[in-house]
């Protein structure tokens, strides 16, 4: 430990008092309250709740239910969905060590990180997670394994002065790390809180479901105040005011939220069956929109996996020698990784006792292992071509090199490639330092191995390709060997290509056409991939970003749908609107026909909900020009669950997969206009047919009950009991008859009818 003491407890106490802790509190946005409080307590809502309020207040608690019900079971659906959302990202974590171990004063004890402050020395061994960020110090050496935050599987070597970085893991070695970046300066923190922001991104067919919605609330609205005003005038009672306040908010086609979410939680059940997770209950209606799929390389399109290709011997040397003593250089490293485990699965060998090694690290690119066996003696090592080479001859290592000319061919092909190469005549790997050290080499061979694809992914690019979505990729990885596996998973062979280090020399406007021109990325950054995402976006496109780490999580944020694999990182999974559940592309070919199945019911949904909403306002309109009296009531209009609501589950249920159209309302209009003049016609027809068949047949009897007549007082406007004038106040029941009367008909003075255009004695009628 040497000069490394830490902090005394004096220290650390006055850290913390100034905020100086590993302690934050991280909030997804809204709390509870705020998220019912936003669903609830919308404009539409709260007129539907002013509206119920007076109808209780006036004893009309039916006509109340069916007032208020629609609203609130769309805001409870709408404040379930966003709690869930909520919970999901209250459960990112992207550190999960449970304790530390702190030098203070010059002693090791175990911690809770959130006891931690700027300036504390940790403790770091293999096996533990970096919990803050900071620097090296004192000696030792570390190999960090940092695909967590990079998404890239190689080794990082760190000495004194390296930074370390939170959320990265220790894989050998052991050292000490003075923490500068605590709490939410650290950086997984950061990532944290991008990951918990909370948003919901409409898809075009909500964008234009929520304008037809406001179209029609102004049409409403203009409707609501020449009634309510001519009611007023004509002085009915309250009752029927409020009942005509709640019929006319009640044209407002507020259930197209509702069936809207119906299709969406269907569609999202057929995609769960086929191993998909849908955690934005939009994403697979979002998924059938997209423009572009862009998707990472290690992990994603490919399954994290190198499978063996073959050997290709060098200066004369036999293959079959080239492939034992590589497959038992394989066996015999301490320490293995995925290109160790392709060489097992791929060549016959044996483990063999060594001597000495040099593991690989992503510093040398390299791993070296010593023999001293009567078969198998000397220096042994394979790793990357270009850090083998300084150790090769010089004819080995020239450009026209059987070797260098090997490497091209194997490489254009798409293929890893690694030396394998040998020194008979030594056999030790460090200096008298103690460093890794290499002798001279002579090639074997050189070795190819193949990045296997995800299942299915071919299939499901070629898809993608004939439905006209744009395709790309992006990596950490070469260009070169990116674009060589874009190639075998399907993509164009005129792929054109860009580096990380080319975009970052670009200026604002030759970055956004490189985004929209280029189908290969390489060498990016993490905040490149969210750079891209967002140009594309600006660029009008939709986009789709699949990604499985940690540093896909702001891209992923950042695009319309947002696509993680199963096997990835829980942050990636979590801010994502769709999990692959079994890694497979395999399911986004029916999400996707599912997204236009949903787009398919949704607009025959809208012809049927528009149809009711025309047809209404309409006859309420030609009702009111021939004089007759307003012709609903709540209880009819609650009805309509019944006669569009049903329909409209069964026509979300059995759609056949579309396209949205880009006329969508214009059509509307076409199939709207005719049919609600045509229902009009009919409705107010037998509206007023049923008024003359009153007025002149002897149906009213002085024993037909008070109930029956004052319902059909208030359906008709035809008044029982009046002098020839219409009544403006509730109409009073009429005296029972007497039992010797009860069953002759009314005489002329004891019952007279009365309408809006006129009256009509029983007697004058005769």
């Amino acid at each position: 430990m040497g000069e490394v003491r830490g902090l005394t407890e004096g220290e650390v106490r006055a850290r913390r008092a100034r905020g100086l802790g590993n302690d934050v509190e991280a909030r997804t946005g809204r709390s509870y309250w705020d998220i019912a409080r936003a669903n609830l307590f919308t404009t539409y809502n709260n007129i539907l709740f002013v509206i119920g309020v007076a109808l209780v207040a006036l004893g009309r608690y039916y006509d109340a239910a069916t007032s208020v019900g629609i609203g609130l079971v769309n805001a409870l659906i709408g404040t379930a969905q966003e709690v869930r959302a909520k919970r999901q990202l209250d459960r990112i974590a992207l550190v999960s060590a449970p304790k530390v171990t702190v030098v203070r004063e010059g002693r090791e004890r175990d911690v809770d990180p959130a006891e931690l402050v700027v300036g504390d020395v940790v403790r770091i061994g293999a096996g533990d997670q970096v919990v803050v960020d900071g620097a090296m110090v004192g000696i030792g050496v570390l190999e960090m394994d940092e695909s967590l935050l990079t998404g890239e599987p190689d080794l990082i070597r760190k000495r004194a002065g390296d930074r370390l970085f939170s959320g990265s893991f220790c894989v050998t070695g052991t050292g000490y790390l003075e923490a500068d970046g605590v709490g939410s300066e650290s950086f997984a923190s950061k990532l944290t809180a991008t990951a918990r922001t909370f948003a919901v991104t409409k898809t075009p067919l909500q964008r234009k479901v929520d304008l037809v919605v406001r179209f029609v609330m102004l049409v409403v609205a203009f409707f609501s105040v020449i009634i309510l005003a001519a009611a007023l005038f004509e002085g009915l009672p309250q009752v029927r005011l409020v009942q005509i306040a709640a019929v006319l908010s009640g044209q407002v086609p507020y259930g197209l939220f509702l069936m809207i979410t119906v299709a969406y939680a269907l569609g999202a059940s057929a995609i769960a069956r086929q191993g998909a997770l849908v955690q934005q209950v939009n994403a697979v209606e979002s998924l059938s929109n997209i423009d572009v799929l862009c998707m990472d390389k290690t992990g994603t399109l490919t399954a994290n996996k190198l499978v063996f290709d073959g050997v290709h011997p060098l200066r004369g040397a036999s293959a079959e020698e080239a492939a034992a003593s590589l497959g038992d250089f394989a066996r015999s490293a301490s320490a293995s990784n995925a290109t160790a485990d392709a060489l097992v699965a791929g060549l016959p060998g044996e483990k063999r006792p060594i001597i000495d090694e040099v593991p690989f690290a992503s510093a040398r690119k390299w791993s070296a292992l010593a023999f001293d066996e009567p078969e198998r003696r000397g220096v042994y090592a394979t790793g990357a071509v270009e850090m083998l080479a300084p150790y090769l001859p010089p004819e080995d290592a020239a450009p026209d090199s059987p070797l260098a000319r090997e490497v091209r061919d194997l490489s254009s092909r798409g293929l890893r490639v690694l030396l394998f190469a040998h020194n008979p005549d030594v056999t030790t790997l460090h200096d008298e330092r103690g460093e890794p050290h290499l002798p001279t080499l002579q090639p074997l061979a050189v070795v190819s191995l193949v990045d296997e694809l995800r299942p299915g992914a071919r299939e499901t690019i070629a898809a993608f390709g004939e439905l006209g979505v744009e395709l790309k990729v992006i990596s950490g990885d070469d260009p070169r060997t990116v674009a060589a596996l874009a190639k075998r998973a399907g993509f164009g062979e005129d792929a054109k290509l860009v580096s990380g280090p080319e975009l970052e020399e670009m200026s604002p406007d030759e970055f956004d056409r490189a985004a929209g021109e280029a189908t290969v990325f390489g060498r990016i950054k993490p905040e490149q991939k969210e750079g891209l995402v967002d140009a594309l976006l600006r660029r009008g496109a939709r986009v789709a970003m699949m990604g499985d780490g940690v540093n896909d999580v702001p891209a992923l944020k950042k695009a319309s749908v947002g696509i993680a694999m199963n096997g990835g990182s829980s942050a990636a999974r979590d801010v994502s609107d769709l999990i692959l559940l079994k890694d497979s592309f395999a399911v986004l070919r029916p999400a996707f026909y599912e997204g236009r199945r949903i787009i398919g019911g949704m607009s025959s949904v809208l012809y049927l909900f528009l149809a009711r909403v025309a047809t209404t306002a309409m006859i309420i309109v030609a009702v009111t020009m021939i004089g007759l009296d307003f012709p609903f009531d709540p209880a009819q209009a609650a009805l309509t669950t019944f006669t569009v609501g049903i329909p409209a589950f069964f026509l979300t249920l059995w759609a056949k997969p579309q396209k949205l159209a880009e006329g969508l309302l214009p059509s509307l209009a076409k199939f709207v206009v005719p049919a609600a003049m045509l229902t009009t016609l009919m409705g107010a027809g037998i509206y007023a047919i049923d008024h003359e068949v009153v007025l002149n047949s002897p149906l009213v009897r002085a024993d037909i009950p008070n109930e029956f007549q004052e319902t059909y007082e208030n359906y008709t406007g035809i008044t029982f009991g009046s002098e020839g004038t219409r009544t403006s106040s509730p109409p009073s029941r009429p005296r029972a008859a007497s039992p010797s009367s009860s069953h002759g008909p009314p005489s002329s003075s004891s019952c007279s009818w009365s309408r809006p255009t006129g009256s009509f004695s029983d007697g004058a009628r005769r």
